[in-house]
């Protein structure tokens, strides 16, 4: 049974080439039936993000007959040409297909390390396969297998300990300064990219109240929505900064915003109550002289990328880790899928079908040999070999219902043909 993980990503192809291949989620059951149908796949699932696009699939078929379909079919399906999609795709064969997999759900392959975001949207590709049907016992056990061993990555290494960007660096500086940031109030200046992801982390750790200030007020308004957070003009910062324990700046301004004496009077009304502030702006919106006072904590863009060359540091020592729990995990999913390949289960399965028939057969013409009556030593023999027969199958189907095993049932109605019915 041949697994296939096919993709493009952000180290093969840009943005302009990856938006061109990526899959709609209004269209996707759709376009998983079509490739079912299309490629002759026993069974697939598509994961589609900003980042990548890849196909998982189960495909019996030879490796360069698979990789001609699955190239002719993207040219169909996204309209663009074999010629661009060719040299952006990446193919990985049975356990390098595997491995691929766990490394992706884990953030091993990701833009930034580690990064959790991925595991959620393999969660909803496979999702979105069982909707559409094309998810069955090889690809069930696999995603299965494959979130198992992300939650033992996160669980067992310090992969997403640690903050590997700016805006996330910026808000955990801000917890350990003040624990908890339930009760604490946070001025946001600027409604760049920076700030925005700044306002998510601080949203996300369920800060007491943001305000932005901006000097467009109509584009921070969009983004403090999001965050629930109120908007001011940056002429209007010299009023609310006292109010501020946590003053984070990212403008585009060739001037500081924030000068000493701002800060001087701030603290006068704070009665002397520290203020953090992070200055992510180069030039710098915040007076470098800011930082002489006391009860204020300032840091710059340059103690920030400090913090996070370290932690990124920290991440890789961590995927080290992570790797080798990879390694070991797809070694024992290959060596189950290879059981699933084996006769031995078919050849065992039919000796201990033959060693009943022939047990219960001995029985019966011993039964003859003492003058039992034929029709009733038939009988009881068609009786005792169908309930023997059925006990194993009619045991697991209770199990799994038992269980709440909705995807075994389904497969042990498939195996026995349960859904059809004699003419």
């Amino acid at each position: 049974m041949p697994i296939f993980a096919v993709g493009i990503n952000h180290k093969t192809a840009p943005v302009s080439v990856r938006e061109k291949i990526a899959f709609s989620p209004d269209n996707l059951t759709n376009a998983l039936q079509e490739m079912v149908s299309e490629l002759s796949c026993k069974e697939a699932a598509i994961l589609s993000t900003c980042n990548r696009t890849e196909l998982y699939f189960v495909q019996e078929q030879p490796v360069n007959e698979v990789k001609q379909q699955v190239t002719g079919w993207l040219e169909q399906y996204h309209q663009v040409p074999a010629s661009i999609i060719s040299p952006t795709l990446y193919w990985h064969h049975d356990q390098q297909a595997v491995n691929h997999m766990m490394r992706v759900a884990c953030g091993l392959d990701s833009l930034i390390l580690g990064e959790p975001q991925i595991l959620g949207q393999m969660k909803q590709a496979y999702s979105q396969a069982k909707a559409a049907g094309s998810m069955k016992i090889i690809m069930e056990r696999l995603f299965q297998r494959t979130f198992g061993v992300a939650k033992q990555v996160r669980t067992e290494t310090e992969i997403g300990a640690s903050a590997v960007s700016v805006a996330f660096a910026a808000v955990n500086l801000a917890k350990h300064i003040f624990g908890q940031l339930k009760q604490t109030k946070v001025l946001l200046i600027g409604a760049g990219e920076t700030i925005e992801l700044v306002a998510r982390h601080l949203y996300d750790n369920q800060v007491g109240k943001i305000t932005v200030a901006n000097r467009t007020v109509a584009r921070a308004e969009h983004m403090a929505k999001s965050v629930g957070a109120d908007v001011i003009t940056l002429a209007q910062i010299p009023e609310h900064i006292g109010d501020a324990d946590i003053v984070i700046s990212s403008t585009g301004s060739t001037l500081p915003i924030i000068g000493k004496g701002m800060i001087e009077s701030a603290l006068s009304r704070r009665r002397r109550r520290p203020i953090f502030m992070v200055d992510i702006a180069v030039p710098r919106d915040i007076e470098e002289q800011v930082a002489e006072l006391e009860d204020v904590f300032l840091y710059t863009v340059d103690d920030l990328q400090g913090i996070v060359a370290q932690n990124l540091e920290n991440r890789r020592k961590a995927a080290e880790q992570a790797e080798t729990i990879v390694g070991s995990q797809s070694d024992d999913f290959m060596a189950w899928l290879r059981g699933l390949n084996t006769q031995d289960a078919v050849i065992a399965y039919r000796q201990q079908c033959m060693e009943r028939r022939d047990m219960l057969l001995e029985k019966a013409k011993q039964q003859l040999a003492n003058s039992k009556d034929p029709e009733q030593v038939i009988a009881e023999l068609a009786t005792k070999l169908t309930n023997n027969l059925m006990h194993a199958p009619t045991r697991a189907i209770q199990n799994a219902a038992q269980g709440g095993e909705l995807d075994k049932i389904i497969y042990l109605h498939d195996v026995f043909d349960l859904d059809k019915k004699d003419s």
